[in-house]
């Protein structure tokens, strides 16, 4: 159980930190700035870091629960975050992705 709990802990810190980068990614885009920006530099070495936190999140889940538990988590923080921060408006096809990706951590989801 302390395995799962580790794992999902580091699926959900791989997520923050590929959230973070994703939205400084999206306001260098809108803002039109350079590859050297600094918003841009500062995702890019987010998404370095990530890759760290998803070995160590590998370790510790099967690669489909943990694939399935990051993407939930960065489904629904970057469908929060488009709404909130950017305007972004929800579909009907968002609420199904966003309802496949609940169901499909549920399914997949293996305590042992």
């Amino acid at each position: 159980m302390l395995n799962i709990a580790l794992g999902y802990g580091f699926c959900l810190l791989t997520a923050v930190i590929v959230i973070t980068g994703d939205y400084l990614l999206k306001v260098a885009a809108d803002g039109d700035m350079a590859l050297n920006s600094r918003h841009v530099i500062a995702g890019g070495t987010l998404y370095a870091t990530s890759a760290l936190m998803w070995y160590f999140a590998m370790r510790y889940l099967t690669l489909a629960q943990a694939g399935v538990v990051f993407s939930m988590l960065t489904l629904l923080a970057l469908c929060a975050i488009g709404y909130v921060a950017f305007g972004e408006r929800f579909h009907l096809r968002e609420y199904a992705g966003v309802g496949c990706a609940l169901a499909a951590m549920v399914l997949l989801v293996r305590v042992t």
